[in-house]
């Protein structure tokens, strides 16, 4: 059901019209979306960057003023992100 909601608005690289690329700060409580790190079958490849997070999958963490923010869990999760060094985007 997720993966179907995820790849409903992966063209236009959003949920819940959220953007999912850009400054990414991680909270411990009351997040933007909840997300597990997954080694394989991920809803979305993403790949850590120092600056200039402007196309899908690209994440600059931040500690202030970010585009949304993150909660890492092991369970129940908005959606599963995989860690990449390259092609970040729909899997």
């Amino acid at each position: 059901m997720l993966e179907a909601l995820i790849l409903d608005d992966i063209e236009n690289c959003a949920f819940n019209g959220v953007p999912l690329y850009g400054e990414v700060q991680v909270v411990d409580s009351f997040p933007d979306f909840k997300v597990q790190i997954v080694e394989s079958f991920s809803d979305l490849k993403v790949r850590a960057v120092e600056s200039f997070a402007d196309s899908c999958g690209e994440w600059e963490f931040v500690d202030s003023f970010p585009d949304f923010t993150v909660q890492f869990v092991t369970s129940f999760p908005d959606f599963k992100i995989e860690f990449v060094e390259s092609f970040p985007g729909e899997p």
